[in-house]
Formats: C-alpha cells, sequence, structure tokens
C-alpha cells in the first residue's frame, strides 16, 4: 500500500477490567468504544488467560453491534504483551508468541490477551495482519543497568514503553528534532510508574513497573526496604501470592488510603484531608527522587523530562514534581495516555511500507 490507499485499523488494548477497541481509518478514528467487565464476570475465569474466549467474544459482539465488518480491515493490532524481552519495534503476531503469552513465560498481564485475540482474528480473515508494539517487555538497557547487586538477580525491563516512546517521539516533533537526536526523562503516572532514560532513541534504563519497583504508584509499591521484605516473607504470615498482592496490586495507594484511584485522592487533597495529602506529597517526593537518580544517567546532559499518563492531570502533583526536578532539565507535561492511536500510527508505518515488522522467535534478550 502507497499513502494514498485507505488503510483500516483495529487496534486491540486489554486492561485488567475493560478491553478498549479502536477502528482507524489511516490516522483518523473513527470508532472507538470501552467495553468493561465486572469482577464478577471475570471471577469465573481461574486465570487472565483464561478470559481470552470471554473477551474475544465481547470484541466481535461489539462490532457486529455497530455494523463494522472485519471483512473491511486490513491490519489488526493488540497491545503487546509479556514475551521474552525484546527490542523496540513492531513485530509480527506469530505462534509462538501466542503460545509465550499464554503460558506468561514472562509474568501474568491483561496485555497478554492483545497478541492472542488479534492473532486469531487475524487467522479467520487471510489476507489480514496481525501486529503488536512496543510492549511492555521492550528492552533496551544498557549491560551495566542490568547489575543487581547480586549475581542471582537482573534488573529487568518492563514498562509502560508504548506510551512512553509515542510521548517522546510527540514531544520531539513538537521541539522540531528528531526522537533519536534527543536525551530525555520520560515519567509515566498510571496504575503503575515508570520512569525512563530516552538516550537517543534508546531506553538504556528503566525500573521494573511491573513489579512494583521504584516510586510507589496508586497500586504499586514501588521499592521496598529489602531486610523488612525478607523478614516479613519468612515469618511465616504471608504466603507467595499475599506478598506479591502486596507489592502489586495491594501497595500503593490501595494501602495506604484504600484506593487504587488517583483522582479520589486528588479531591480529597483538595478537601484538605491531612492523609490523604501527604500520600501525595509523598508520591511526588518519590517520583522526584527517581527523576534525579536516573539524571545521573545522562551525566546531567538532558533535554527534557517528560511527564505523561493519566496521573498527570493532577496539576497540584505536577507542580510538586517540578518544584523539584525543574533544576535538572525543562519539564513538558503530556497528560493522559492515547495507547490506541500509537497502536495505530506503528500499524498505518507497517500498512503503507515505511517501516519492516520483525519477527519474534522467542530468543531476543533471554
Amino acid at each position: 500500500m502507497d499513502s494514498s490507499d485507505l488503510v483500516r485499523i483495529l487496534v486491540i488494548n486489554p486492561g485488567s477490567t475493560t478491553t478498549k477497541i479502536a477502528i482507524y481509518e489511516n490516522a483518523i478514528c473513527v470508532f472507538l468504544k470501552t467495553l468493561h467487565h465486572s469482577i464478577v464476570d471475570l471471577a469465573a475465569y481461574p486465570s487472565i488467560a483464561d478470559q481470552y474466549a470471554f473477551r474475544r467474544k465481547s470484541i466481535l459482539n461489539q462490532l457486529d453491534m455497530e455494523g463494522l465488518s472485519l471483512d473491511e480491515v486490513h491490519v489488526v493490532i493488540g497491545r503487546g504483551g509479556l514475551t521474552y524481552p525484546l527490542e523496540s519495534g513492531v513485530y509480527l503476531i506469530n505462534a509462538l508468541m501466542v503460545q509465550h503469552c499464554r503460558e506468561g513465560v514472562m509474568g501474568i498481564h491483561a496485555s497478554n490477551l492483545g497478541s492472542m485475540i488479534a492473532y486469531d482474528i487475524a487467522q479467520e480473515h487471510p489476507g489480514m495482519m496481525a501486529l503488536i508494539a512496543d510492549p511492555v517487555v521492550t528492552d533496551e538497557m544498557d549491560g551495566i543497568a542490568r547489575v543487581s547487586g547480586h549475581p542471582l538477580f537482573t534488573r529487568r525491563s518492563i514498562f509502560h514503553a508504548l506510551n512512553q516512546k509515542a510521548v517522546a517521539r510527540q514531544h520531539a516533533m513538537k521541539v522540531g528534532q528528531s526522537y533519536e537526536e534527543l536525551d530525555l526523562i520520560v515519567v509515566h503516572l498510571g496504575g503503575g510508574i515508570s520512569v525512563g532514560v530516552h538516550q537517543h532513541g534508546r531506553v538504556i534504563d528503566v525500573n521494573n513497573a511491573l513489579d512494583g519497583e521504584g516510586p510507589f504508584s496508586p497500586e504499586r509499591s514501588g521499592s521496598l526496604p529489602v531486610g523488612d521484605l525478607v523478614k516479613l516473607c519468612f515469618s511465616g504470615k504471608y504466603n507467595y501470592d499475599e506478598v506479591m498482592a502486596m507489592i502489586s496490586g495491594n501497595g500503593g495507594y490501595v494501602a495506604y488510603l484504600g484506593t487504587n484511584d488517583a483522582r479520589e485522592v486528588e479531591l480529597a487533597v483538595r478537601r484538605g484531608d491531612e492523609k490523604a495529602t501527604f500520600y501525595h506529597e509523598a508520591m511526588a517526593y518519590q517520583i522526584s527522587k527517581y527523576v534525579g537518580e536516573m539524571a545521573t544517567v545522562l551525566k546531567g546532559r538532558i533535554d527534557g523530562i517528560l511527564i505523561t499518563g493519566g496521573i498527570a492531570f493532577d496539576r497540584r502533583l505536577m507542580s510538586l514534581i517540578r518544584e523539584r526536578v525543574e533544576f535538572i532539565a525543562p519539564v513538558s507535561v503530556y497528560a493522559g495516555q492515547d495507547e490506541l492511536k500509537a497502536l495505530a500510527m506503528n500499524a498505518l508505518m507497517v500498512a503503507r511500507g515505511e517501516i519492516e515488522p520483525r519477527v519474534y522467535d522467542g530468543s531476543e534478550l533471554k
């Protein structure tokens, strides 16, 4: 296809309790829907992988209700899941990738369903291409950044790669430079928080946001005192699943304030709630401290600090972070996240032959 051809793209982004879908015609979104899945519905499935048929049916039913035919779709692109680590880019979904997502070779997450569903839909429609782009396991870390402090442990790159990369490219266009020319620190603020060092188009260091490393977030604990964590693990009071839930799911705001909704915390702060205000400021403090830590990776030569994600709409939090980090580099806020658009634009570039999709073989960065 060339730039004059119409490319129809189906985008699929599964979240913990939602599945977002969209239809793009070239760069224009012509259909957008968030499918909400109740806790009761999801409780019927023992694992996230078991939700596959339910989520797929929900998508197909919705498209059918809207009168949208898959026969007119050229590309389907899903949110990439927890396969083995791989380089940034766009990948063709193959059977091996689907198998690894189903098995959870690097962990279990709703994003694993993105490639599974997209692959299945494409298999039923000859000529349709199935893709993922910049999945959460995107790994461009320098070797020195992988060192943990003990040879039994290696630091891993699991973060909001899709949104971080998209925002970095957006910022580069805004300042009239290419992404590959800039050195940036990008902060994604959502249910998890990731802080990435982008050096000339590569994320050479980043915290493992899935396991709660780094600053605490609405539902992740962040990096915990190691000695105390070890003592808790061997106290006999908690099992493996309970400890993991403390770190990811029931940490952060959930543990301190009983909610994972950052908007609720923001409103409580506005009302003058002292407890909410304290932990709101503590989150800003930890985020800022991690930005400062990452600034040393680039030896202080930083073109900009970019803050994105849903929590970036919180102006008070942004002000608190600016106060601590703006001496390092100019701060730009790109509130919200448009992962659907980012996925669609990657698919469009492949369809038009502007970039070549990579092939996943499961051995990229084991």
